[in-house]
């Protein structure tokens, strides 16, 4: 009898965190496209970037016009929140196949993204912070390269953690049947 009321409780409890996942859902989804939105924005971008602008007008543009300021002030918190919903969606998923899987692939890929950027980005942007005005830095090519390139794997990675985070949200979902 004890051993059946603990399978009742816990369907029970499993039923009550169900009524958060849509709303979770869509907020996680939300979070992903804004944490995307960015890093696509950053690939949109980089072909102009690297074949016709000069190494000044890119120099200019990146290091001293604060063009990139509100991509740390805003998009750091979001990248955050990203994770953190994600990891939430998949909890609340448990048992329900494949999309447990699925979320829990979005979001080691949402954190992978942000790992690449402090791996590939980060170092660059410390570089970045350290040129002035005057003649380009002897390193400014290999400089260049690696932050836009950086930047390009982390949008893949999110990329592909959007397209995961959305299929755990829309494939049917299956219910792992205890034994």
């Amino acid at each position: 009898m004890r051993l059946h009321e603990s399978r009742q409780q816990a369907r029970t409890r499993a039923r009550g965190a169900e009524r958060f996942i849509p709303g979770l859902g869509v907020a996680t989804l939300f979070l992903a496209a804004l944490s995307l939105g960015p890093s696509y924005a950053h690939v949109l971008e980089a072909g102009p970037r690297l074949a016709i602008w000069s190494p000044e007008l890119w120099r200019e543009t990146t290091v001293f016009n604060g063009q990139f300021e509100y991509f740390a002030v805003v998009g750091a918190p979001v990248d955050l929140a990203a994770i953190v919903c994600t990891v939430l969606l998949a909890f609340l998923l448990h048992g329900r196949r494949p999309s447990v899987a699925l979320a829990l692939v979005g979001a080691a890929l949402f954190i992978a993204a942000l790992a690449a950027w402090f791996i590939l980005v980060a170092p660059m942007n410390a570089v970045l912070a350290l040129w002035a005005a005057g003649p380009l830095p002897a390193d400014f090519e290999a400089v260049r390269h690696r932050w836009e390139i950086g930047h390009m794997v982390v949008a893949a990675l999110k990329a592909f953690g959007f397209l995961f985070v959305s299929a755990a949200l829309l494939l049917p979902q299956r219910l792992r049947r205890d034994t």
